[in-house]
């Protein structure tokens, strides 16, 4: 069974059986569902949603599902066709809409998708309302419009153009100071729509653009989540092509990574960590992750004497504190920049543009700046579940184990050791515990992890 049903969306692998893998009849019971939720909460039959896709081999057929549910329900819709998640999530407003739709699977491999959803301000609906959405899917109360009342249909092409546009007229993006420099990047845009979007920021700022998978094609090259172990195809490019540094993003384009100049990885967790080191050097302020990012965000956050908070994890719970705490900038460390002056999405593009301002007004190598942040060293490992095993209780004993330590339960159970921490959280997407650490070294958050690990297996 690969459909897993959540309050941020519908996600599965195509074909199958209904209700096991994400079918056709999946796609429009659930786009009814979202659709017949917004006319409810907005007391009106005529809406208008925004619709994109990334370019995942079965996006044109779920578009066209969503598409047409939508219509049938008398709902309007603007389609931008091949576009990101935060493209999306800025057109929404832009177009004054009632709410919008993103059809990716992120990261996922080419044979998932999913449908994830936004409110009329370009953000992911909340735990409640999507709750909501999920009782009327299960529920099939749909009531579909007449003929006379069908919604109507039309395309965009000038989302990309409006998004880049907006990015360039924030102060804090410095587009002259970056055409000086005359970068030379290499973008590994896993074939999606990275590899359409990026070159024509890329090429707004004056860059050089050597491309290395950004045909649109959805057959991704290799596993799309941008970790070290699947990117050695751009680490040799850039060193091959004497670049200034690399940039990845996954197929929706809201998480960036790095590759310095000599073709090693920045670190998906520093992007976010440089980004921020521009941004409060520049307007004090607060500085937003979740309780699995690293700790170096703190700890440049007080260099500029600035507070540092950490929500649970989920982009919906770090812009709910960002949004608490009216911060300067947040995100997570798998790369998602979100900057609030432009929108609260994770977004790579904008984060693109901050960090070639950074990296151009600080006249160094991106070697050398990675080399001026705090280094730790992070472990990502999982404990598979079984049905009789009961995690909160688990989670509850780990948590009383360490109690001396500073303890979060915030979400799962954090605990904070003086020179490292450990993060345990059940999955909201899979059948796991995962087990995030975070350390000096390598070796020592792997140990940590494996010790948490034994500790785990010995209560259970």
């Amino acid at each position: 069974m690969s459909l897993i049903k959540s309050i941020s969306g519908i996600r599965g692998t195509i074909g199958g059986k209904v209700n096991d893998n994400l079918t056709p009849l999946d796609v429009v019971k659930f786009a009814s569902a979202f659709g017949t939720w917004l006319q409810n909460n907005k007391n009106k039959k005529d809406l208008t949603l925004v619709i994109g896709r990334d370019a995942r081999i079965s996006g044109q057929m779920v578009s066209s599902l969503v598409t047409a549910t939508l219509q049938g329900l008398g709902i309007h819709v603007v389609d931008l066709g091949l576009s990101t998640t935060p493209t999306v999530e800025i057109m929404v407003p832009e177009l004054n809409a009632d709410g919008g739709i993103i059809l990716t699977a992120s990261h996922n491999p080419k044979q998932w998708n999913a449908l994830k959803l936004l409110n009329e301000k370009g953000e992911f609906i909340s735990g409640e309302n999507g709750a909501e959405v999920l009782a009327l899917a299960e529920n099939e109360d749909f009531n579909y419009a007449e003929v006379d009342e069908l919604g109507q249909y039309e395309t965009r092409e000038d989302a990309f153009d409006i998004h880049i546009q907006q990015i360039l007229d924030l102060p804090m993006v410095d587009a002259e100071a970056i055409k000086a420099k005359k970068f030379k990047v290499v973008l590994d845009a896993v074939n999606s729509t990275g590899g359409i979007a990026i070159p024509m920021l890329l090429d707004k700022l004056g860059c050089e653009t050597i491309k290395l998978y950004c045909d649109p094609t959805g057959h991704f090259p290799h596993n799309p989540e941008p970790l070290k172990e699947h990117l050695g195809d751009i680490c040799e490019l850039v060193k091959k092509e004497n670049a200034d540094f690399g940039i990845v993003v996954d197929p929706d384009v809201d998480r960036l990574a790095l590759i310095d100049e000599k073709g090693e990885m920045f670190g998906e967790e520093y992007t976010l960590v440089a980004v921020a080191d521009y941004l409060l050097k520049n307007k004090n302020g607060v500085a937003i992750s979740n309780l699995s990012s690293s700790r170096a965000l703190r700890d440049v956050a007080r260099t500029h004497d600035s507070e540092y908070f950490a929500s649970a994890v989920g982009e919906v719970n770090v812009v709910t504190l960002m949004k608490e705490k009216k911060a300067v900038i947040g995100g997570e460390g798998n790369g998602g920049i979100i900057y609030p002056d432009l929108h609260y999405g994770r977004d790579s593009l904008v984060g693109v543009a901050l960090f070639l301002t950074h990296l151009a007004k600080e006249n160094t190598t991106v070697s050398e700046l990675r080399a001026g942040y705090p280094s730790y060293f992070m472990g990502k490992k999982k404990i598979e579940l079984t049905p009789e095993i009961n995690v909160d209780e688990i989670l509850t004993k780990m948590e009383k184990e360490y109690q001396n330590e500073e303890v979060s339960t915030v979400d799962g159970v954090k605990i904070d050791f003086e020179n490292n921490w450990v993060h345990l959280r059940k999955s909201n997407t899979e059948p796991i515990i995962r087990i995030y650490t975070e350390a000096k070294s390598q070796e020592e958050a792997d140990e940590l992890a494996d010790t948490m690990i034994a500790k785990i297996n010995s209560l259970i």
